[in-house]
Formats: structure tokens, C-alpha cells, sequence
């Protein structure tokens, strides 16, 4: 019986500190508060009491309802950049008359590996002399590869086609047509730069095959000639040089068509020229 009641009066003890000491807690927590609110100002607690951060460890929330705003205009990127035309008015403008012709050098390599589209430049390398205008060595014009192709069978040589659209003259740049008459000191026509056309010149080549291996045979037959056992075999070497001969002439016109052309390769810096097709106005 006694430990029966040991063990009621311990629950006993245990329930009254359970529910008494969250009530003691409240009160002490509840007489903290009371002492502080005597102290300080608990509206302004945060400024006063505790030490101010530096300004550069304060931090700002960011207002999630703004967004920043897009650029007004985007970055572009671009390799080179189109000269702007200039649009004279005829009645104020000075006229550079129809068939100008000026001497210019090439600024790049031309060749038939050039792109269609491609921008070409020019620079003068004398000065034109018109009436109320004088247009200076160093004068810039620019153009474009309108056509082009590689060497071609059938001997057909590479092509490239340009056109000269425009002339930088006292800063600015004006529209022009205008067309290359020479290229690298040759005339050229209708604007057509043209690699060697060789289709002759392979049909002679497959020729000169044929020829060279009947001299061979014929020098085969002097030898053979020179010995008294081989003497009666000369003739052979001869003949035989004979026939390859007339079947190599005889064929070479069909061989000669697999052959292409030459090439179109004008280092920068050759002499060109430039013929106005138009009237051009400047100011």
C-alpha cells in the first residue's frame, strides 16, 4: 500500500509541475517584457540599441512587381560597313560626262574563285581632268562580282564579271555605272574577264605526245639499224611510231575536250581601267 500511494503522490507532483510551469514561464516571460518597455523605446529598439550595419553590407529587397526594361535598340554586328549614297541634285551637282575613262589599280586579289556579290575597290592612280572638276589620284571606286566560274572542260577558261557602282569623290560617295575595259594592262570586252581559252592549244599538246613518241621509235630504228642481227627488225620501231602518231593526231581534238581552260588570277596592285557608262554627278 505505501508504494501504491509513493507512486500516486509522484503523479500527483509530476501533473502540478506540467501544468504550473508553462504558467510560471508566462509570468517571467510577461515580467521581462515589462522591464524593458521601461527602458527603451521598443518602437525605435532596432536604432538604438543595436550597432548600424555599413552601408555597403545593407542589402535591398527588390520589388518583384517591377521588371527591368528591354533596351530600346539592340547591338548589331556587322564585317564591313555599306558606304552611304549620296543623292546630288542634277541642277546644282557637277557632271563627270558619259565614257570617263580613269586608270586604277585593283585593292584585292581577283580571280575566278571570287563569290558572286562580292565588293571589289579600285584606286586611281592618275588624276582625270574635266571641266569644272578635277578628280585626284587616290580616288576610291567600288563595285561588285556580278558572274563568275571556275575553268570549265571543252578548254573553256574561268569568268568573272564586275561592275563598278559607285565613287568616293570629297568625302562622299556617289552611284555610277561604269564598266572595266582593261584588266592587267589587256582590253578586255563586254566586261568579261576570261581565263586562257585552250582548247586548241590541248588539241597541239596531244599532238606534240604523238610526235615525241614517233621520235622515240624512229631513234629505236637507227639503233636497230646499226646492228647486223637487229637490222632486218628496224623498220618495225618506225612503223609502229607512225601509226601512234597518226592516231594520236587523229584523236587528239576528242581528247582535247576533257581539258580545261586557265585560270583567272590578278594580283592586287595590277593596272586596270574604268570606263563611265553613265554620266556620274558629284558635288
Amino acid at each position: 500500500m505505501n508504494n501504491i500511494l509513493k507512486y500516486k503522490i509522484i503523479i500527483i507532483i509530476q501533473v502540478v509541475l506540467l501544468t504550473g510551469l508553462p504558467a510560471f514561464s508566462l509570468e517571467l516571460d510577461m515580467s521581462v517584457d515589462e522591464e524593458i518597455k521601461k527602458k527603451y523605446n521598443t518602437s525605435q529598439l532596432e536604432n538604438d540599441v543595436l550597432p548600424q550595419l555599413p552601408e555597403k553590407l545593407k542589402t535591398s529587397t527588390p520589388n518583384s512587381n517591377t521588371t527591368q526594361a528591354p533596351p530600346k535598340t539592340l547591338p548589331t554586328f556587322t564585317n564591313t560597313t555599306a558606304p552611304v549614297i549620296t543623292k546630288p541634285d542634277k541642277k546644282n551637282a557637277i557632271k563627270i560626262s558619259k565614257w570617263t575613262k580613269f586608270q586604277v589599280k585593283s585593292n584585292q586579289l581577283i580571280s575566278d574563285w571570287s563569290k558572286e556579290g562580292s565588293s571589289i575597290s579600285f584606286t586611281t592612280t592618275s588624276p582625270v581632268y574635266k571641266k569644272n572638276i578635277t578628280i585626284p589620284s587616290g580616288t576610291i571606286l567600288m563595285g561588285e562580282v556580278i558572274d563568275t566560274h571556275r575553268p570549265q572542260i571543252t578548254g573553256n577558261g574561268g569568268l568573272i564579271v564586275l561592275k563598278v557602282t559607285s565613287i568616293t569623290y570629297n568625302g562622299k560617295t556617289y552611284s555610277t555605272e561604269a564598266k572595266i575595259t582593261k584588266a592587267n594592262s589587256k582590253k578586255i570586252f563586254f566586261n568579261k574577264i576570261k581565263g586562257e581559252r585552250r582548247y586548241w592549244k590541248n588539241v597541239a599538246e596531244q599532238v606534240d605526245k604523238g610526235e615525241k613518241f614517233y621520235n622515240k621509235t624512229k631513234n629505236i630504228s637507227s639503233k636497230m639499224a646499226d646492228n647486223p642481227i637487229l637490222i632486218i627488225l628496224s623498220p618495225v620501231p618506225t612503223v609502229v611510231g607512225i601509226a601512234g602518231y597518226t592516231l594520236t593526231t587523229a584523236t587528239a581534238p576528242v581528247f582535247a575536250i576533257f581539258d580545261k581552260g586557265g585560270n583567272i588570277s590578278i594580283p592586287a596592285g595590277k593596272p586596270f581601267e574604268i570606263k563611265l557608262l553613265e554620266s556620274t554627278y558629284v558635288y
